[in-house]
């Protein structure tokens, strides 16, 4: 996930920038330690715009100091201050505290708590307003005070209200901010002459909704109901009574695991169209939408507690499928879209949405995480369901295939959003070791390793339907592409997989962690696996973190980059995958347990990425300026670590489960409770001494522990 072609915070957290972020579906606000909005890139954001420019909160006309900010929910936080200083009048006597809930708008209590023997008198006063601007613009600095664009922005006030309204091509939308006890309206603000009580408090509750074209969007939150009773909470309560209940001995782990399950749910999204069919949002604060390539790696990632996901993401991605030629919106027929922005939609449905193509791997991440989903036993006719999609998605990837079954993309003169167009997907994301441009076509290593598993998954599916002859032809094609693949990826001199191809079939022979996918897709020789692993461990790319996207041997290295030389946690944890696929368990475990004290670093939290900075010369993992946090594949890496060092693997089709864990001492004992395979809800325990448990195993399945 990247940048956008509009160019991966829920739960608040100090960024790097020094911004809080709440979060909850496609509304998030970022606002200083303080709670404040006043510059970019702060904001009230809803369906990529930003609502609310301005939100200040003031006493007597004076900004108050932050002592505090406290959050154990994505969509909440408690931003706690102190009042500022005046004659007779120390700064700790009046203690303010501001609670935020975020979701499909914004409601903010606010507490003023007298701690004297005296009344205080104050003037407390709300400073708003709103320019509708557009996310990117936002994000990338050029917000101004004018209007975005061609429309009309009006501002109103009375009654105890103010109101902002946006309208451009014939779609309006209005902000309106209210309160409880209501306050004086005035241009921009609403203020309030309050006494507070010796030993007392005072408080308001302010709600800030939105309207679509003149239809009201409900308030997640709404003002004066409690809300435990909120659709933010009520969702979330009854989201974590069904997914994988999981309680280990290391408490930094089960910390680290309850952070992610979290963010996962703050994440989760849907169509509006389709309510009730689950996909994730990439990230916060930038990404909050639908990333085709981000949502399958998420999907996959979480199935160990929540294997609804992937279904949802399946036919999300199968709805909004290409169907023709598009050169503008990279569009194929077949191909699985890159992004969904709904900035100039009213309704915020997907089918109404700009979408985007420029991916040249989802489509195999999506026969991948279909195939999977067979082997867990998910809604087996759902899944047969969407077989067309996978073999549109194959399709695709015949037509754009070479004589040997690569993929490759380049940029065309139509399509100037995206240079590169697998996960590394900025300008400068594939170089040459020297730090050139590769000419292109460009043939990544990792898409080849995805569509060598798509096709076997697709075999396997054909298998399980009788269809001998499309799993055959399905098989061969694959076991071609296998020895293309180690034909001229492989570097005989170097002891590991090319980073790509460029448009004249030379390898690029970059060292980068790319190869850590090709592990995890099954593609790599078994002879060679431990030559990658050697690499994946080596100084070169290991920070003792995580693995480096670029080696620092490479001319183009650089630790604070966005993908040539920072970790990034969801890569790592496909190494530690891989890795344990071909059972090199020593390297997958010193590899997890790096990135599991990297989140240490970070509240419990693995961000979009980290500076690649050794372990030894820093002692902490250091922030990437403008990580995204919380991010989905992010959020998921330390599921796919558990996942991974479990040896967690199920085919329900073939009447197995393979359970070998090898997983550190001090996680143990472990237990794994309502985990779902198919129809069966799993209890599964490995005891302090290693030995393993599974109740509820489906009738006909067998246990394998080798």
């Amino acid at each position: 996930m990247t940048a956008p072609s509009g160019p991966g915070e829920t739960s608040p957290t100090l960024d790097r920038g020094g911004l809080i972020t709440v979060v909850d579906g496609s509304s998030f606000c970022l606002s200083d330690r303080s709670g404040n909005v006043r510059a970019n890139p702060q904001g009230l954001f809803f369906l990529d715009a930003r609502l609310l420019s301005r939100w200040e909160l003031r006493l007597d006309g004076e900004a108050l100091e932050p002592l505090s900010v406290a959050s154990e929910l994505p969509f909440h936080a408690v931003f706690v201050l102190r009042a500022p200083a005046r004659p007779g009048r120390p700064a700790e006597d009046l203690l303010v505290l501001r609670r935020r809930w975020v979701g499909q708008g914004m409601r903010e209590d606010i507490e003023l708590r007298n701690h004297t023997a005296g009344p205080v008198s104050v003037r407390v006063e709300v400073r708003a307003d709103a320019d509708f601007e557009d996310l990117f613009v936002v994000k990338g600095g050029r917000a101004g005070s004018a209007p975005p664009g061609p429309g009309e922005l009006m501002r109103s006030w009375g009654h105890g209200a103010l109101r902002f309204a946006f309208t451009r091509g014939g779609r309006r939308r209005d902000v309106v901010l209210t309160a409880e006890p209501a306050g004086d309206a005035f241009p921009a603000s609403l203020a309030w002459h309050v006494t507070v009580p010796p030993h007392g408090s005072w408080h308001t509750s302010l709600s800030l909704s939105v309207l679509v074209d003149h239809v009201p969007v409900p308030m997640t939150h709404p003002a004066g109901q409690p809300v435990e009773h909120s659709t933010t909470a009520l969702r979330r309560h009854l989201w974590r009574s069904r997914i994988t209940r999981i309680t280990t001995a290391d408490e930094g782990f089960a910390a680290v695991l309850d952070r992610s399950l979290e963010d996962l749910g703050a994440l989760r999204t849907a169509d509006p169209a389709y309510p009730d069919v689950p996909v994730v949002a990439a990230g916060a604060p930038w990404y909050m939408t639908l990333f085709g390539r981000d949502a399958l790696l998420t999907a996959w990632s979480a199935l160990l507690v929540d294997p609804e996901l992937a279904l949802g993401v399946l036919e999300t991605l199968a709805r909004l499928q290409g169907q023709r030629d598009d050169p503008g919106t990279g569009e194929q027929p077949g191909r699985i879209l890159h992004e969904v922005r709904t900035t100039e939609s009213t309704t915020g449905r997907f089918a109404d949405a700009d979408r985007y193509y420029g991916t040249v791997d989802a489509p195999a991440l999506f026969v991948m995480l279909l195939g999977e989903a067979h082997r867990w036993g998910v809604a087996p006719a759902r899944v047969r369901a969407l077989l067309p999609a996978a073999d549109a998605c194959l399709d695709w990837m015949e037509r754009t295939g070479d004589a040997d079954g690569f993929l490759a993309y380049a940029q065309t003169a139509e399509d100037a959003r995206l240079r590169n167009q697998g996960w590394k997907d900025s300008d400068d994301g594939i170089l040459w070791p020297a730090g050139t441009q590769p000419a292109p076509p460009i043939a990544l290593c990792e898409v080849q390793a995805y569509r060598h598993a798509a096709l076997l998954a697709r075999a396997e599916l054909a298998e399980a339907a009788g269809d001998a002859e499309t799993a055959a032809r399905h098989r061969a094609r694959a076991e071609m592409l296998r020895e293309a693949f180690e034909r001229w990826f492989w570097l005989p001199g170097t002891g590991a997989y090319a980073l790509a191809l460029d448009g004249g079939r030379r390898a690029v022979d970059t060292l980068a962690s790319n190869m850590g996918h090709a592990l995890w897709a099954g593609i790599a020789d078994e002879r060679r696996a431990r030559q990658v692993a050697e690499h994946l461990l080596s100084p070169a790319l290991f920070s003792g973190w995580g693995v480096r996207t670029l080696a620092r041997t490479m001319a183009a290295y650089n630790p604070i980059s966005y993908h040539n030389g920072s970790v990034w946690p969801h890569d790592t944890a496909v190494a530690v995958a891989g890795l344990a696929r071909y059972g090199l368990m020593g390297a997958a475990t010193t590899l997890a347990e790096s990135l599991l004290d990297a989140a240490q670093h970070h509240e419990h939290r693995l961000p979009e990425l980290f500076a690649g900075l050794d372990r030894a010369d820093v002692a902490v993992p250091v922030s990437y300026p403008s990580s995204c946090s919380p991010q989905a594949w992010a959020a998921v890496a330390p599921l796919l670590l558990l996942r991974s060092l479990l040896r967690f693997h199920p085919d329900l089709p073939a009447g197995r489960l393979r359970l070998a864990p090898a997983v550190p001492d001090a996680w143990l004992p472990l237990r794994m409770e309502n985990l779902r395979l198919g129809d069966a809800e799993l209890v599964v325990e490995v005891d302090a001494d290693g030995q393993v448990r599974v109740e509820g195993l489906p009738a006909g399945v067998e246990l394998v522990s080798d």
